[in-house]
């Protein structure tokens, strides 16, 4: 019946899988496609094509609750519990493993299926982390910038209520019981956090594009969301 009415609608294009990973692995080292074979068959069938994504802006609680570290960290230094969408940590191992997995099951799957036309990656990335996978990752960011902590403390003006930093250990993310008065920092945060989502997304890409590199790739920006340059995001995209 949802296909008649897609017809009845003219609808010959839609995103399908968003946020199916639990669907797609309901146990862990266990997938079942099965559901999907038959979806993209009927719908190709009936004359509608797929944006096929992948099931990375939501995952399982039992990773949440067996692989601890892919949650987030809030600003506030608190971890995330189980819950919602994109509260996972883009350094995190763990999740980058379990994601380079499934997608590239997916995509050995289904980048040659006649309604596949291209993919959907993840859906409206979002947000940030603060754990200290991500605090270094961050201070090596600032040193591929900068070289220097003498360049760093110049362009941020850190001397400034004498907050001159002396060793890149010493620097962290603005926090609202830490520093948020350097507006530099804030800056460069928000700079560092597009890189990481960026190269997230990148590391998505990289399976689906081994496997049909004709197929192009894409996800959904927002409308009014300025947590990252979206610009910069769409250069690894089609």
């Amino acid at each position: 019946k949802d296909i008649a009415m897609m017809q009845q609608a003219k609808c010959n294009v839609m995103s399908v899988g968003i946020f199916s990973w639990a669907k797609l692995e309901p146990r862990e080292g266990v997938f079942d496609f099965a559901w999907l074979d038959t979806l993209l068959d009927k719908l190709y069938a009936a004359g509608i094509h797929v944006f096929l994504a992948t099931p990375s802006g939501a995952r399982p609680a039992r990773m949440s609750q067996r692989y601890p570290q892919v949650l987030r960290v809030g600003r506030g230094r608190v971890p995330a519990l189980h819950g919602g969408r994109h509260n996972h940590c883009m350094s995190s191992p763990v999740y980058r493993e379990k994601t380079l997995k499934i997608n590239s099951l997916l995509a050995e799957r289904y980048s040659s299926h006649p309604a596949v036309l291209g993919w959907h990656i993840s859906n409206e990335y979002g947000g940030e982390c603060h754990c200290d996978l991500c605090q270094n990752r961050f201070r090596d960011w600032l040193k591929a910038r900068y070289q220097t902590l003498e360049n760093l403390n110049q362009a941020w003006w850190s001397t400034f209520w004498s907050h001159t930093y002396t060793d890149w250990s010493q620097i962290e993310s603005p926090a609202p019981q830490g520093e948020m008065s350097i507006h530099g920092l804030n800056l460069d945060w928000h700079r560092f956090n597009t890189a990481q989502v960026t190269d997230f997304c990148r590391h998505e890409i990289a399976p689906l594009k081994a496997a049909n590199s004709a197929l192009p790739v894409t996800t959904n920006f927002m409308e009014y969301f300025y947590d990252y340059d979206y610009w910069q995001l769409a250069e690894v995209l089609d």
